[in-house]
């Protein structure tokens, strides 16, 4: 079980590298915008589902809705996981993009997802960092 929750920051830590390649890249040039919408979609999940590890696994915190986005964003803001409402801008976001079947929304989005939201994913994880042990990570690494 504690590796599901170590292996859950790290798929969070790799997913932010390939997005980070976005902020470098052309949203002209093929499937980069369909890349950086689908790596923002996960980065997003992914670290909603952080967030609820840390506060069930490490903060003890219980009285939230377990399996909503919006609810553990709250919790997470409220235990000062979060600084900031900048995360429900970016629920909005990946709800809406998930219904931009012409690829309009994603042109509008991207300047935001490569500076805005991708610097709240960064403070986020260096801020929760400390409740992953480097032991953890290298055990977690010795696994694949």
């Amino acid at each position: 079980m504690e590796n599901k929750y170590i292996n859950r920051y790290h798929t969070f830590c790799q997913s932010l590298e390939n997005l980070e390649k976005s902020r470098h890249a052309d949203p002209k040039a093929d499937f980069v915008l369909e890349g950086t919408v689908q790596n923002f979609n996960l980065t997003f999940d992914i670290s909603w589902k952080v967030m609820k590890d840390i506060l069930i696994k490490r903060m003890s915190v219980m009285d939230f809705a377990i399996g909503s986005p919006r609810e553990t964003l709250q919790a997470a803001y409220m235990n000062g996981l979060i600084f900031d409402d900048e995360w429900l801008k970016m629920l909005k976001v990946r709800n809406q993009l998930a219904h931009d079947y012409d690829g309009s929304l994603a042109s509008e989005a991207f300047p935001l997802i490569i500076s805005v939201f991708f610097d709240c994913f960064e403070k986020f994880k260096n801020h929760v960092s400390k409740y992953y042990s480097d032991n953890d990570l290298e055990v977690l690494d010795s696994f694949q």
